[in-house]
C-alpha cells in the first residue's frame, strides 16, 4: 500500500533500540549539607563516582563552603565542622565542576530528591539553568525489590551490609557514592529477571506491574519507533490483539507499565509470544491496516470493527408497492441510508420513517394490478399505512406519490421527516409523556445518522479514483502556506478507489511531489467498481479515508469517475463536504432538535 519517492538505507537509532544499562554511564552523587532544607541550608560536601558497566570511570570530591555556620548536630553526624569548610571553595566555583564532571549521565543518588533538589537549587541561585539530568533513586528501587523480610528499612547503612558493599558509609560525601555504586549494582541483578534491562526500563521499574507481565518486555526491544501497527501474537502465532500508533515501539512498551489498567488487556499480555510490527508510511495507512487486520483475524480481544459484515443498510424494496427493508448488503442501486453499526439502530430508522410517512409494512409482495382486493389492517385503520392492498383493477396511484416520499427522504432532503418526527416529540413533550417522546428521538437520531452517513459515503464510493495530498506534518489553516513556502515539506500523498485506500506514500522534503504520484497510482491497488453504491472497503475505513480528505492542507490532485468534486479558487482546495449546503443545514437542525428534546 505505501511507497517512497526513494528508498535510503535506514539505522535505527539508541532511542529506537534502547540503551542496555551496562552502556549507561552513571554519576553516583551524595551530599552532605547543613540542614535538610534546600532553600535555607547549604552543601557542605559534594561526592560522586563515575560508573559504566561496572567499572569506575572516575570520582569527584570536593569541601564545599556553605557561607554559613555548620549546626553541632550536622557535625557530630559527619565530623564536617564549620573550620572544616572555612577555607574550602563556594559552591559558585565547585558546581561548575561537578556538572562538567556529570555531563551527559544519568544521576544516581539515594533518596535523591534530597540530593538533586540541593543541587538544582544552586544551580537556580547561580542563575545556571538545570541540564535535565536523567534522574535514578535508590530508595524507590530497593523498596520495589527488597522485602521487610530481608531488611528492616531501605537506609543505606542498610541495603550496603544486606549487599556486602565494599565501602561501608559513614555520612561523608566520597564513602556514601561509592557504597550506593554497589547497592546499585545488586539492585540491577535483582531487576533483570524481571525484565529491566535497558534505561528506559528504569522509568516503570518501581510500578505496581505483575512479575510475568513485566518479564515480557523484551518483546518490544527489537520493534520500530514509527508509525504502524502491531499485532500479539499467541503460542500458536494466532493474532490475540491488533493495535496502532505513531510510534510502535514505544505504544508496545506501555502495554508492560502500571499505565495499563484493563483486564482483559493484561491477560492478553500474559498469553502472547510475540509481537509483530507492520510499518506504514502514514498514520491514514496505519488505522486502515489495524481496521483490515481486525477484520481478518476477529482478534479476541480486540472490542470493535471485528465484524464488518454485522453493518446493516436500510433500504427501499425494488417491487410494485415498495416497503422499507433491513439489510446486510446494498447489492443494487436503491435507495438507502447507512451503514448502522447495529440492526436495532437500522430498525428505529425505520420505524421514523414509518411515523414519518404511511409507508407500507405488511411483507407479501403485492402484484400492481390486484384481482381480490385484501383486507385492510390495523394501521391503515389509523391512517399510517395508505393500504395500496385494497386497490383492485388498476394500480394504486397514490401509493406512488408515498413512494416517491420516501425515497426522497432516503437519497434526497429528509426535512419530511425531521419535520413530522419534531413536531410528534414537541406534542409529546408539551403533554408530559417524556417517555415516548425520548423514544421518538432516538428513532429521529436512529434516521438522522444514517442519512448523514449515506450522504457522506455514496459519491465516494462512485469515485472511481481520487488523488489527494497535504504538506506532511504540516498543523495550520487550510490554504494557508507556511513559512519558507510548501518547498520545506515532504507531500502525504493517498489514492483511493471507490472509498477505499489504494496507496499511500510520503515524499521527502523539497523534492516534486508528481513522480510519487505518478508511482503510487501506477501501483495502486486495483478496485473493482462495487455493485451497489457502497464503499468497496469496511465502512469505518471510508470514514476514515474522509476525515483524512477533511483535513487541514489538504490538496486535490486527481478525480476521475462519476462523481464532480466542486473545487474552489486557484489551489485546488477540494470541498470534501459531500452533501449539499441545504442537506447539511437540515441535518443539523435534526439533530439540534432531537438534543433538546432529549434534554
Amino acid at each position: 500500500m505505501s511507497t517512497t519517492a526513494a528508498d535510503a538505507p535506514y539505522q535505527a537509532s539508541f532511542d529506537e533500540l534502547g540503551t542496555p544499562l551496562r552502556d549507561v554511564t552513571f554519576v553516583v552523587v551524595d551530599l552532605e549539607t547543613t540542614g535538610t532544607n534546600a532553600k535555607e541550608g547549604g552543601i557542605t560536601e559534594i561526592g560522586a563516582v563515575k560508573v559504566r558497566g561496572g567499572e569506575v570511570l572516575g570520582e569527584f570530591q570536593s569541601l564545599v563552603n556553605p557561607g554559613q555556620p555548620v549546626p553541632a548536630f550536622v557535625a557530630r553526624l559527619t565530623g564536617i565542622t564549620t573550620a572544616m569548610v572555612s577555607t574550602a571553595p563556594g559552591i559558585e566555583l565547585v558546581l561548575p565542576s561537578f556538572l562538567e564532571f556529570a555531563h551527559g549521565s544519568v544521576l544516581v543518588a539515594h533518596n535523591a530528591p534530597f540530593d538533586v533538589g540541593f543541587l538544582r537549587t544552586a544551580c537556580d541561585r547561580l542563575g545556571y539553568p538545570w541540564p535535565g539530568f536523567g534522574v535514578v533513586d535508590t530508595v524507590t528501587l530497593a523498596r520495589r525489590v527488597v522485602t521487610r523480610d530481608e531488611a528492616p528499612n531501605h537506609k543505606l547503612s542498610t541495603l550496603a551490609m544486606l549487599f556486602r558493599a565494599t565501602v561501608t558509609p559513614e555520612h561523608r560525601a566520597l564513602a556514601d557514592a561509592r557504597a550506593t555504586v554497589d547497592v546499585l549494582h545488586a539492585l540491577f541483578e535483582r531487576f533483570a529477571p524481571l525484565g529491566v534491562t535497558h534505561l528506559e526500563d528504569l522509568a516503570t521499574a518501581t510500578d505496581p506491574v505483575p512479575a510475568d507481565v513485566r518479564r515480557k518486555r523484551h518483546l518490544a526491544d527489537d520493534l520500530p519507533q514509527a508509525p504502524g501497527v502491531y499485532l500479539f501474537r499467541g503460542p500458536g502465532e494466532e493474532v490475540l490483539y491488533v493495535g496502532t500508533s505513531t510510534n510502535i515501539r514505544k505504544r508496545v512498551r506501555s502495554y508492560f507499565t502500571a499505565a495499563e489498567k484493563r483486564r482483559r488487556i493484561t491477560e492478553m499480555v500474559r498469553i502472547a509470544h510475540a509481537v509483530t510490527p507492520v510499518v506504514c508510511a502514514t498514520p491514514l495507512e496505519a488505522q486502515v491496516r489495524e481496521l483490515r487486520l481486525i477484520s481478518e483475524h476477529a482478534p479476541r480481544y480486540n472490542r470493535r470493527s471485528k465484524f464488518p459484515e454485522r453493518a446493516t443498510w436500510v433500504r427501499l424494496t425494488d417491487e410494485a408497492y415498495p416497503r422499507l427493508s433491513v439489510v446486510r448488503d446494498v447489492r443494487d442501486d436503491a435507495p438507502h441510508i447507512g451503514p448502522f453499526s447495529s440492526r436495532r439502530a437500522a430498525l428505529e430508522a425505520v420505524d421514523a420513517l414509518h411515523d414519518a410517512l404511511p409507508i407500507r409494512q405488511c411483507t407479501p409482495r403485492l402484484p400492481l394490478v390486484a384481482r381480490v382486493a385484501g383486507s385492510p389492517c390495523a394501521l391503515a385503520g389509523m391512517g399510517r399505512c395508505s393500504a395500496p392492498c385494497t386497490a383492485v383493477g388498476e394500480p394504486d396511484t397514490g401509493y406512488a406519490a408515498v413512494s416517491l416520499a420516501a425515497r426522497q427522504a432516503l437519497v434526497g432532503d429528509p426535512s419530511a421527516v425531521v419535520r413530522a418526527l419534531s413536531d410528534r416529540i414537541a406534542r409529546l413533550a408539551g403533554e408530559e409523556r417524556f417517555e415516548e417522546a425520548g423514544e421518538v428521538t432516538r428513532r429521529l437520531r436512529a434516521f438522522v445518522t444514517g442519512a448523514h452517513r449515506a450522504q457522506r459515503l455514496d459519491p465516494l464510493a462512485r469515485c472511481a479514483e481520487l488523488v489527494a495530498a497535504r504538506p506532511d506534518g504540516l498543523a495550520g489553516p487550510a490554504g494557508e502556506v507556511p513559512p519558507g513556502g510548501w518547498a520545506r515539506y515532504g507531500w502525504e500523498v493517498v489514492v483511493v478507489r471507490h472509498g477505499r485506500l489504494a496507496a499511500t506514500g510520503v515524499s521527502r522534503p523539497g523534492e516534486d511531489p508528481w513522480p510519487l504520484v505518478e508511482a503510487l497510482r501506477s501501483t495502486a491497488e486495483v478496485v473493482e467498481p462495487p455493485v451497489a453504491p457502497a464503499p468497496a472497503s469496511h465502512p469505518e475505513e471510508a470514514h476514515l479515508v474522509l476525515a483524512w480528505l477533511e483535513s487541514p492542507g489538504v490538496r486535490l490532485v486527481h478525480v476521475s469517475g462519476e462523481w464532480a468534486c466542486p473545487v474552489r479558487g486557484a489551489a485546488a482546495h477540494a470541498d470534501l463536504a459531500w452533501a449539499s449546503a441545504d442537506v447539511r443545514d437540515r441535518l443539523a437542525e435534526a439533530t439540534a432538535v432531537a438534543t433538546m428534546a432529549a434534554c
